[in-house]
């Protein structure tokens, strides 16, 4: 079987090693939060689609600074041992009443986060349709979920009706953006939008 570009170690998987993430994407959410600012030392973060968990490693070394707290949630579990003081995961699905009613208990939230991404089929439609409804999903946990002057920030597939959601999101916060990151892969058609200051 060939090899692509992907089974090679770049500088940011390489990185990540380095510094103990169990991701490379962890350089993405660096990348936002220093353009942006979305998250605070000792806010309250609501993390969807945490796992392997460098969004949430990162959120707790350095943006929260130990004062703040992590609400990590994923089907999958978190790749963290051991799991940071300040997180408390759920394993199971963002969306569904059970794990709402804990998100629930546990909010309203400073920000919100989400670097989830679909099970993709190779089938660019279907993978940018089913992005799409992931992220409108999302978007409609920020409505619920998110304090007053709130952030939020979702990965979305180009192509994905981003334009759209982007629309729905100037309605909901003072500002909306798109960023694509340097740390995204440069074959990724991934990008994401940005909700700043809830209304």
């Amino acid at each position: 079987m060939a090899k692509t570009r992907r089974d090679k170690a770049d500088f940011y998987t390489k990185k990540a090693h380095k510094e103990g993430y169990p991701a490379r994407s962890v350089y993405k959410l660096e990348e936002i939060q220093a353009a942006n600012n979305i998250i605070k030392p000792g806010d309250s973060i609501l993390d969807v689609g945490a796992a392997p968990g460098s969004w949430t490693l990162y959120t707790h070394r350095e943006l929260i600074k130990g004062k703040g707290t992590i609400v990590a949630v994923d089907l999958n579990p978190l790749n963290l041992n051991p799991i940071p003081p300040t997180v408390t995961f759920y394993q199971g699905d963002a969306f569904s009443k059970e794990i709402r009613s804990k998100l629930v208990e546990k909010g309203p939230y400073d920000t919100i986060i989400s670097d989830a991404a679909p099970m993709t089929m190779g089938n660019r439609s279907v993978d940018t349709a089913r992005s799409e409804n992931l992220a409108e999903q999302v978007l409609y946990l920020a409505t619920e979920h998110l304090k007053q002057h709130g952030n939020l920030v979702i990965k979305i597939f180009q192509g994905g009706g981003q334009q759209e959601i982007l629309k729905q999101m100037r309605t909901i916060f003072t500002k909306a953006k798109t960023t694509k990151p340097k740390a995204c892969r440069s074959d990724s058609f991934e990008i994401f939008l940005i909700g700043l200051d809830k209304k």
